[in-house]
């Protein structure tokens, strides 16, 4: 059993930069892909980013690919998302996720069925 904590959301102005951190528990977290979603009001959960369970495998939405980075800290199990010129289309509730993954996989996935575990989430709010 994984639990997941996101932290480093809050009100930021269009342009500017947050970093958010996911948190786990468990000693396994290196067997997990990881991945961010978020969820605007009214809005499906979408897809943000993923990472492999060794971190050398990422993919991202085209609607952020450019502007966030997504890394893991194994040693911390830590997941984190730097989200960098943020829009106020950005503005959601962002969750942390995770499945464990294979070591033979070459791919991450990026739809929410395939993640088991699942954060609180942490708001993001970009003003205009």
């Amino acid at each position: 059993q994984v639990q997941l904590v996101e932290s480093g959301g809050g009100l930021v102005q269009a342009g500017g930069s947050l970093r958010l951190s996911c948190a786990t528990s468990g000693r396994t977290f290196s067997s997990y892909a990881m991945g961010w979603f978020r969820q605007a009001p009214g809005k499906e959960r979408e897809f943000v980013a993923a990472i492999n369970w060794s971190g050398g495998i990422t993919t991202y939405a085209d609607s952020v690919k450019d502007r966030f980075t997504i890394s893991r800290d194994n040693a911390k199990n830590t997941v984190y998302l730097q989200m960098n010129s943020l829009k106020p289309e950005d503005t959601a509730v962002y969750l942390c996720a995770g499945y464990i993954q294979s070591r033979f996989d070459r791919i991450v996935v990026d739809t929410s069925w395939k993640y088991n575990y699942w954060g609180q989430g942490t708001q993001v709010t970009v003003s205009s």
